[in-house]
């Protein structure tokens, strides 16, 4: 397949590649061994490398820029592997010296320095790939589908009449990951929602959360819920991990009684709006962060949501602030807070978020829980 594509090339290309010693080389090297595909498209991109370098000589006009050799190295980029893209980097730096050597004044500085900088990314690039064992764009699929995952197991399942959720989350930087994330399950009697934050912000802390999504997802439901916040401690004591710590709060709500448990593992409380009384309350429930403490003692809270109530979880990023203290952050989140009630909980969430999230630079998350 090899020789009969060399056969095809024009008799002045064919010259050029007895001429030059590194091109006489890398054909011989294609020529041993199977022809796999990272080879042909290897000697794909050589071919239209050697093309273009030749149709952009004086003699022949310029009929192609110089410029196109910069999208070779890109393409090598995305499609070999390191060792290839080396050889092919070799071929492209032979046609520029050709060309140069041809005195074509496409070749000048600012071309070298471009075809320089594209060749250290494309390298970075292929490098990347080859360490995490995917080739071409599959890498970034993978993410997405990731991403997408994660996006799911936030999704909040489908409750009875009488009841509504909203589940609002942004992340810091504008990333697509971050280290806050969610998990509810339901089997139309009872609803278990846990919202966990994992240290560090945006996609540094969105790798271990996509892991652990997966994890605490497996255990909620399958776990009696007094004993979820435990398993996930024993989780994460197995999995070893230097980076930062993890904080969770597990909700448990009875949707025919309307009464509800909440254990926090280090998470900023939670707060109810008692429609009665017209106000938001916060709650006392109280425990140590995940995977710190081999046995986990949670102190937990337990209350009922009558018609008008909600209960509303958040993430420490909606709080903190460098200087200032958790209580005024928690003030004013019950400040802003009560526009929810006149506007409707679904309709103001994600106002609230904005709002809050405007002036940090963090991963924010909340998760509003109310009976109609």
């Amino acid at each position: 397949m090899l020789q009969r594509l060399v056969q095809l090339l024009p008799p002045r290309v064919r010259a050029v590649l007895r001429r030059i010693p590194i091109l006489v080389v890398l054909y011989r090297w294609l020529r041993r061994g199977k022809l796999t595909r990272e080879r042909y498209v290897f000697a794909a991109l050589a071919v239209v490398a050697i093309v273009i370098g030749l149709a952009t000589t004086s003699e022949s006009r310029g009929l192609a820029p110089s410029g196109a050799l910069v999208l070779i190295v890109v393409g090598g980029g995305l499609l070999l592997k390191v060792r290839s893209l080396l050889a092919l980097l070799g071929v492209v730096v032979a046609i520029a010296a050709y060309n140069a050597w041809k005195d074509v004044a496409a070749i000048g500085p600012g071309m070298i320095a471009t075809l320089t900088i594209t060749a250290v990314l494309a390298l970075t690039l292929a490098r990347t790939r080859q360490q995490l064992g995917v080739q071409g764009l599959r890498g970034d699929s993978m993410l997405l589908e990731l991403r997408d995952r994660l996006r799911r197991h936030g999704e909040m399942p489908e409750l009875p009449d009488g009841w509504g959720t909203q589940v609002v989350m942004l992340q810091a930087g504008g990333s697509s990951f971050g280290g806050d994330f969610v998990v509810s399950a339901s089997d139309g009697e009872n609803l278990e929602v846990a919202l966990v934050d994992v240290s560090g912000k945006g996609t540094d802390a969105g790798t271990r959360a996509l892991m652990l999504s997966g994890a605490f997802g497996g255990l909620l439901g399958s776990v009696q819920p007094d004993h979820f916040l435990p398993a996930c401690n024993v989780y994460l004591q197995r999995q070893r991990w230097d980076e930062g710590f993890v904080t969770a709060v597990h909700v448990t709500v009875d949707l025919e009684t309307g009464e509800y448990t909440v254990e926090s593992a280090g998470h900023p409380p939670a707060v109810q709006f008692d429609a009665g009384r017209g106000a938001w309350q916060v709650g006392s429930a109280k425990g140590v962060v995940l995977g710190v403490v081999p046995d986990l003692n949670c102190v937990p809270e337990r209350g009922k949501l009558r018609p008008g109530d909600a209960l509303l979880l958040y993430t420490d990023g909606l709080v903190e602030q460098p200087g200032s203290d958790l209580d005024a952050g928690i003030d004013r989140l019950l400040g802003e807070a009560e526009r929810l009630v006149p506007q409707g909980f679904g309709t103001g969430a994600r106002e609230l978020v904005e709002t809050m999230a405007a002036t940090r630079d963090d991963d924010c998350a909340l998760v509003l829980i109310w009976r109609t």
